[in-house]
């Protein structure tokens, strides 16, 4: 079971970048799949959950309107579209998949997650 995330890199403030987690070993389509960052002295926290059974998607406030997840199952593959990227966005982005999305919030999401990528840095800055 693996997860590997890529597509980080270093944006110019307002720029984009779409994120990819890749899963081997498992298929995705029958998980939740969350996006979380950490950035430097931070907690990590949650970024945006996508549901298995419905395909339904939840953000944290401060991503709202410019995240986007997807899932396309037959890659096997979770996307995290970003858009109107802002330097308060630069950390570590992590995917993980577990059972569900937490109806309670970004913060809860994590306590169901059961496995994780080793995260890809994003940089915002000019």
């Amino acid at each position: 079971v693996q997860l590997v995330e890529s597509g980080g890199g270093l944006v110019q403030p307002g720029g984009s970048l779409r994120l990819s987690c890749a899963a081997s070993g498992f298929t995705l389509d029958y998980y939740a799949i969350g996006w979380f960052r950490q950035a430097p002295g931070k907690e990590r926290e949650g970024v945006s959950c996508i549901s298995r059974s419905d395909g339904s998607s939840a953000y944290a406030d401060s991503v709202k309107g410019r995240f986007t997840i997807s899932r396309d199952n037959a890659k096997n593959t979770v996307y995290l579209q970003m858009n109107s990227l802002k330097p308060d966005d630069t950390a570590v982005y992590y995917c993980a998949t577990g059972s569900h999305c937490s109806v309670y919030g970004p913060y809860f999401w994590r306590n169901a997650m059961d496995y994780w990528g080793k995260g890809t840095l994003v940089t915002v800055s000019s």
